[in-house]
């Protein structure tokens, strides 16, 4: 059987930024209720300008440099955040890049799962189709409302992934673990801009749907917490992801791990989601990103667990290997430029933008 996978992988957020210790001071909360409550720093913000076309745009740009574009066959483009009720995002891509005519194209929805989705057809596709290359790419920006209970886990950002045979950066397992629930913890109707969410809900939601996603992926594969090198989560915030993988660890009888241990072994995989905010769709795979770039030892063949999360709900548990010379593919100066060069804004400035 063919191996298949995410060949290589670009992000992208927006230039502005507002740190959390100002949005804190204009609320008039202790700064640690974000930087060690929520275990975030700053937070993307988008100007008016800014949508996820222009977004995931610029990743694509990144992603696609130096690589043959008539191999593309397929945009899966992966959203909550669309412009269009009928028209694809994707569309817009294929439309800029001037990829191949004989191309489908095609938007997910499902929260902030939808990526997954994407990614799984992707990678099916591929398996009936080996020549073929196929664009997934996930892009969002989260709006909670101004002053609203959500809104230090605002964010903006995309991700713009390769899917191919042979792949040089992560090569996906086969077997998953996938559970839905119909729920009401988030949710942002057509007559709204902005989200709607039951905060501690979700919450509970997102580590109940792991302990099942987990379970049935171990049933599947005969894989266990053991066997997995690093662990990556979809991330509204990263206090959560940690309570997450405390989760894990007790529901697989594992001895729980001390704060320092635990920050060791998350904390290269947080380190762009800190700094960016909740990208819905592109979040967890942005962390795969962090994790690569961030960490400092080799991870050529070190296993990977991945926890997808979108609210309403549906959940996925899957793994992959990092595949040798992997980091020939990464464009780490260029996405820690592209957030060291960031211009942060003062709380005014926030507001008008918003």
């Amino acid at each position: 059987m063919s191996i298949v996978g995410i060949d290589k992988a670009a992000l992208y957020s927006s230039h502005y930024a507002v740190e959390l210790s100002t949005l804190a001071s204009a609320r008039g909360v202790d700064p640690d209720k974000y930087s060690v409550g929520l275990g975030l720093h700053t937070m993307a913000v988008s100007p008016p300008d800014e949508d996820i076309i222009t977004l995931a745009a610029n990743a694509t740009a990144k992603l696609l440099e130096g690589e043959s574009l008539t191999d593309i066959d397929t945009i899966l483009f992966a959203t909550e955040s669309g412009i269009d009720q009928s028209k694809a995002a994707g569309i817009y891509i294929h439309r800029l890049f001037n990829l191949p005519k004989h191309c489908r194209t095609l938007e997910l929805k499902q929260a902030c799962y939808s990526a997954t989705a994407g990614l799984q057809l992707g990678l099916s596709l591929l398996k009936d189709n080996p020549k073929r290359k196929i664009l997934l790419i996930a892009s969002d920006i989260a709006r909670y409302g101004l002053n609203s209970s959500g809104e230090a886990t605002q964010g903006a950002g995309a991700i713009a992934m390769l899917l191919t045979v042979n792949p040089r950066l992560v090569a996906i397992e086969s077997g998953s673990g996938f559970v839905s629930e119909e729920a009401m913890d988030f949710w942002r109707p057509n007559y709204r801009d902005e989200a709607l969410v039951d905060g501690k809900y979700s919450c509970e939601l997102y580590l109940k749907l792991l302990r099942e996603s987990f379970e049935e992926y171990s049933q599947v594969t005969g894989r266990v917490y053991a066997d997995h090198q690093h662990f990556l989560y979809h991330i509204p915030f990263p206090r959560l992801a940690e309570k997450a993988h405390q989760k894990l660890m007790l529901c697989s009888l594992v001895s729980k791990l001390d704060s320092d241990s635990l920050s060791a072994l998350l904390h290269p995989g947080f380190v762009y989601g800190r700094q960016i905010g909740n990208c819905y769709t592109a979040s967890l795979y942005i962390g795969l990103l962090s994790l690569l770039e961030q960490h400092t030892q080799d991870l050529s063949g070190h296993r990977v667990g991945f926890y997808s999360y979108g609210s309403g709900a549906c959940s996925e548990y899957f793994s992959g290997l990092i595949q040798p010379h992997y980091r020939k593919v990464l464009h780490a100066s260029f996405h820690q430029a592209l957030l060291a060069q960031r211009q942060i804004l003062t709380y005014q400035e926030y507001e008008q933008f918003y």
